[in-house]
């Protein structure tokens, strides 16, 4: 193998790069001399510091040695530092500031050689595509720098382009880094170790992806799909004519950076907002598209004028499998169910034990630790708090992550990073459970119905509390309307799919050999604001009347009819 298929590989392969560098045994040698040296000096200048009690004196000073060593080790590392950019409950302020420079504040390279790679790639002079654009980067990130631009025809774009020799510096560092990974393995816990060069391997498959720009493209095409009838997203559009591999031209972002938290207070914009909208959307990526940005750093991420948040750089993305996305609604569920057995099973289903792992010693640890994490609240929550003590499970217990969760882990805890940089206060679950209890209670997917079912069902009877709580905590969402819930259920009810849930109900209202009308009157005291008889009963009407022609349908009028006049006592129609 030769230097240029590594040079112009668009795919990555662990095989190849590794037998590329069994020969050139120099090169790897000499990098990774150079990657502990920084980093061994770093250290001792850090101790050094605490021996001599000049840790104060010399915090800015090891704040910007961190950065500059970072920029210098490259691409790779400035990836390591954009991440940890977004945790301020990880890393202290001093570095946290110098940090987020890497997101977009890095050195830029020479403007001739960018124009020259513009001009190379489009097979035209800059002069004949843009009809202006600036002398010099707007910003500069690990991968490459962004200009602003005008096309012929007005419309004003960010011109992306790519770093030179990007994909040996990258596939160099790849190597070194599964080479480390595997010397570690057998020193680690057999969960820890298990999967350390499959999750190289998957950011290694990530990265390449993500240096391909013409992915990027197709990428921020099919999120803007999904997020087309969101109106508090915003995806910039793709100018196809001057794309390629290494440039990518896109729609300019009028907007703010969301660490910057004066500009956006200035212009009017809630924070509490921008992070609802940042979550929500985060949690669609994950459970209902399946399609999801896997670096939602600061630097991509904008709060726009009118209140929308702009979505930028769409070349780490990944996609979850259905049955994936289904099994992690299970997993939220029953967690602030605190259903330990069944969210024991859900590890097993998403990967994290092997089938023919014995649980029953697992549920016990997961409740002593997921327990104390969510605490009395779901507000309680916290994510960085669950994956730090899930971290200490993985030492006891056969736990191992799956390549493909590193990505969402990472992501997931970048969002909160980000949350917690906007509000120190904010609990990621205040606004997940919410869109979680929605999704299961408007169940537009017969898969989500079905969970809805497992949800409000334990051991064979009814769970009303469930129901209760489920409703409860819905209606925080502002969003969230409760008739068209309301007419979705009773239209599920009267299906043939419904058929079950009818036996049940009818079963668990006289269940105990009791009436349980208490619990239908806290029910009705639940909704009874926001669904009066008179509209409810319409609902019904209209339900029926879409089931004309079904006499089961049919049947069940008067049933509604009387749920119409159920009142609390001493309770009058609004």
């Amino acid at each position: 193998m030769t230097q240029q298929p590594i040079a112009q590989s668009r795919r990555y392969d662990p095989k190849a790069i590794a037998q590329y560098y069994k020969y050139r045994p120099w090169l790897a040698i000499w990098r990774a001399i150079t990657i502990v040296w920084f980093f061994a000096w770093f250290v001792i200048g850090l101790k050094w510091d605490e021996w001599t009690e000049k840790e104060e004196e010399n915090k800015l000073k090891r704040a910007t040695q961190l950065r500059e060593m970072l920029t210098h080790l490259g691409p790779t590392f400035i990836k390591v530092g954009q991440a940890l950019s977004t945790r301020p409950d990880l890393v202290r302020k001093d570095f946290l500031e110098e940090l987020v420079k890497l997101q977009d504040q890095l050195p830029p390279f020479d403007n001739a050689i960018a124009f020259a790679r513009i001009e190379q790639e489009l097979g035209r002079p800059i002069s004949q595509m843009y009809a202006e654009i600036s002398p010099n980067p707007v910003a500069a990130a690990s991968l490459g720098q962004v200009y602003r631009a005008r096309l012929k025809t007005g419309e004003e774009v960010a011109v992306k382009v790519q770093r030179p020799n990007l994909r040996p510096i990258i596939t160099l560092d790849l190597y070194l880094m599964r080479w480390a990974a595997s010397w570690l393995a057998p020193w680690l816990p057999l969960n820890l170790g298990h999967d350390l060069t499959l999750i190289v391997d998957e950011f290694g498959t990530k990265l390449f992806e993500e240096i391909d720009y013409l992915n990027e493209g197709r990428n921020a095409e099919k999120f803007a799909s999904n997020f087309q009838n969101d109106a508090r997203v915003k995806v910039p559009a793709i100018y196809w004519r001057y794309c390629s591999s290494r440039v990518l031209t896109l729609e300019w972002i009028n907007g703010f950076k969301l660490t910057d938290t004066p500009a956006v207070k200035a212009a009017g914009l809630d924070t509490d907002t921008l992070i609802e909208i940042g979550v929500t959307s985060g949690l669609q990526q994950l459970l209902e598209y399946g399609f999801f940005h896997a670096d939602p750093h600061p630097g991509n991420l904008f709060a726009m004028p009118d209140g929308r948040m702009a979505y930028i750089d769409f070349g780490m993305m990944d996609q979850l499998e259905q049955s994936t996305k289904e099994t992690l609604v299970d997993a939220v569920v029953h967690l602030i169910n605190k259903d330990y057995d069944d969210l024991a099973l859900d590890f097993v289903k998403l990967g994290f034990l092997t089938p023919q792992t014995d649980i029953k010693p697992i549920v016990p640890a997961l409740e002593a630790v997921l327990g104390d994490a969510i605490g009395q609240n779901v507000e309680e929550f916290n994510f960085k708090t669950i994956t730090d003590k899930f971290s200490e499970l993985m030492y006891d217990y056969p736990f191992r992550v799956p390549a493909k969760f590193a990505l969402i882990i990472r992501s997931l805890v970048t969002q909160e990073g980000l949350a917690l940089s906007l509000n120190p206060e904010f609990k990621i679950l205040e606004v997940a459970y919410p869109y979680v209890a929605k999704r299961l209670l408007t169940g537009e997917t017969p898969q989500l119905r079905r969970r809805l079912i497992e949800v409000l069902f334990k051991d064979g009877k009814f769970k009303w509390q469930r129901l209760e709580n489920m409703i409860a905590i819905a209606r925080t969402d502002n969003n969230f309307d409760l008739l068209p819930t309301a007419q979705l259920g009773l239209q599920y009810l009267l299906s043939e799919e419904g058929s079950f849930l009818r036996r049940q109900l009818l079963l668990a209202l006289i269940e105990d050999d009791r009436i349980h009308t208490a619990e239908v009157r806290r029910l009705w005291d639940l909704v009874k604001d926001d669904l009066k008889p008179a509209q409810l009963f319409n609902v019904a009407l209209s339900v029926v009347a879409g089931n004309i022609l079904d006499e089961r349908a049919a049947s069940f009028l008067p049933a509604f009819a009387s749920l119409a006049a159920f009142q609390h006592p001493n309770q009058g129609e609004k």
